[in-house]
């Protein structure tokens, strides 16, 4: 498959209802590639709305939810190769997840433990999530120019949502990347809202994936609720930014179905009918009824799965909820080599405090 700047139609293998629209690429035609989508697609969600109850319980901080997203970070976390680096934002649980941070890991991260950040395996030269927004796409510029410097075969993979790409690091990061032609691939999960700014009024560009072509960058369209085509597009371009080829700019067409964070209240500024009709569109039914059409899922196996995500997700929470309190002093201890003197005085006045409750004066 060759992709093109224009026109900036989304890529699509699967439609909403199922049904194909194109020849699947012959990596997809596999049904056990499309079963394991699947599965970690249900492996998500079912995690996702977990660590939404347990904040609703008040045993976990505040959490972004990837209700409907499912498909996006599928996709790049299976494209993904070893030894590439992901740079991620707060919404990329399935890609981690695919890239092998534990579920518990996930949970230490969303409830304050800074051990949540470290990674093993394929993931550990990984960033952790990146709250800041357009922060992470500069971080991955970075990752990539040393990656070319060193001329090495993998590249540099930042993800982002739409509202990101109003901020200037955005901007200088693709620049350079186009300036440089570094291997970075650009992921944008275009969710229709930044917070409570919806797409329409938050750039003035027909689409995300156009303003590659400032940068000099090729970009495209994919359907963010199709995971075979998000996977197809993140393949080409990571092996397209191995072989030095440069650049790429993915813009993902989703939605979001949940709250920005569990601190928010989406009913504020969407309408029922908006996201009633998002539904329709979402990416893990849409997977299934294809799965369905050629007799590779049924509802015995959907039901072994939903058991088998329930239990793998609970046993992780179990683990998450047993462990034991994080020290006061990490707050302190990963942000420098060596404290500021500034910061000293404040961890020496917490561990004061922590040691005055500690005796119960």
């Amino acid at each position: 498959m060759q992709y093109t700047t224009e026109p900036y139609h989304p890529h699509q293998f699967i439609d909403a209802e199922g049904a194909l629209t194109m020849s699947l690429p012959q990596a997809l035609q596999e049904p056990e590639l499309l079963q394991s989508l699947y599965r970690h697609m249900v492996l998500t969600r079912t995690f996702d709305q977990r660590v939404v109850a347990l904040q609703r319980t008040g045993q976990m901080g505040t959490y972004a939810s990837c209700l409907g997203q499912e498909a996006i970070g599928t996709g790049i976390g299976y494209a993904l190769a070893d030894t590439d680096v992901f740079v991620p934002y707060y919404r990329d649980q399935a890609t981690q997840l695919a890239r092998g941070v534990s579920l518990q890991k996930q949970m230490q991260y969303w409830g304050g433990d800074e051990w949540g950040n470290y990674f093993e395996g394929i993931a550990h030269e990984d960033f952790p999530n990146c709250v800041p927004i357009a922060t992470q796409v500069t971080h991955a510029a970075g990752i990539a120019s040393a990656i070319k410097i060193r001329n090495q075969k993998r590249c540099a993979l930042v993800t982002c949502g739409e509202g990101a790409t109003s901020r200037g690091d955005f901007y200088e990061s693709i620049n350079l990347a186009g300036v440089w032609q570094l291997p970075l691939v650009v992921v944008v999960n275009n969710n229709q809202w930044a917070i409570s700014v919806s797409r329409q009024i938050q750039t003035g560009a027909n689409t995300i994936a156009q303003k590659a072509v400032a940068a000099g960058i090729e970009g495209f369209q994919v359907d963010g609720n199709d995971v075979c085509a998000v996977f197809d597009a993140v393949q080409y371009a990571t092996k397209k930014a191995h072989q030095g080829k440069g650049a790429t700019l993915i813009e993902a067409v989703s939605y979001r179905l949940g709250d920005h964070t569990t601190a928010d209240d989406a009913t504020r500024y969407r309408s029922h009918e908006e996201v009633n009709e998002a539904w329709k569109k979402e990416p893990v039914k849409r997977l299934q009824s294809y799965l369905h059409q050629i007799d590779a899922w049924d509802e015995s196996r959907e039901q072994a799965l939903i058991s088998e995500s329930k239990k793998s997700v609970e046993e992780a929470v179990q683990a998450y909820l047993k462990l034991p309190k994080q020290p006061v002093t990490d707050l302190f201890d990963y942000l420098y080599e060596e404290l500021p003197p500034a910061l000293l005085t404040q961890k020496n006045k917490a561990l004061a405090k922590q040691t005055t409750a500690q005796r119960g004066e």
